[in-house]
């Protein structure tokens, strides 16, 4: 895995997590058990704070930043679709960021709530629990509903169980 310090900020992680040897993980990142990080992720606290909760899963060529001494902070078991842009934000437990969605400075998307693909959540915009939310920028189009919570927890539990198999020993192997 390819973590680095940046002057005096060292990553942190929790056991249980996995990170992509092709991931960066700079600075000032705090990444909780049974995270996964993909491949190609980008997590840059270099200026400021990235926390990782619990569970979370960045997906493949997601980038994460956060402005000088502010932070973006991921809650638990929050899913981030592949390549998808976080600045400077709050996700709040359990919710879901669509794939090439991107969530700017200063906002908020609530628990449990679902963002859609290519969406976007401007600068202040707080989405609220437990909503669907599509478009540019993102409006609420309904409440997730039951059906939607137990598809997203199989995902997300499937996503604990892919960071258990990559770091598994000899379960993911550089063959060249």
């Amino acid at each position: 895995m390819a973590l680095y310090q940046f002057e005096e900020h060292k990553p942190r992680v929790a056991s249980g997590a996995f990170i992509a040897e092709s991931a960066l993980v700079i600075g000032d990142v705090q990444i909780g058990r049974d995270a996964y990080i993909g491949h190609g992720v980008i997590l840059r606290g270099d200026y400021g704070k990235i926390i990782v909760g619990e569970g979370t899963a960045v997906e493949e060529g997601v980038i994460v930043h956060a402005r000088p001494n502010d932070r973006t902070i991921f809650g638990k078991f929050v899913t981030v679709g592949h390549g998808s842009m976080i600045h400077n934000a709050q996700i709040r437990d359990y919710a879901v960021i669509g794939m090439r969605a991107t969530i700017s400075d200063y906002s908020v998307v609530g628990e449990w709530t679902i963002i859609g693909e290519m969406g976007l959540v401007k600068n202040n915009q707080n989405v609220p629990d437990g909503v669907v939310a599509v478009g540019v920028p993102v409006n609420v189009i309904c409440k997730v509903d039951k059906k939607q919570k137990e598809f997203w927890s199989y995902g997300k539990k499937l996503y604990v169980e892919m960071a258990h198999r990559y770091t598994a020993p000899g379960a993911f192997i550089r063959i060249d």
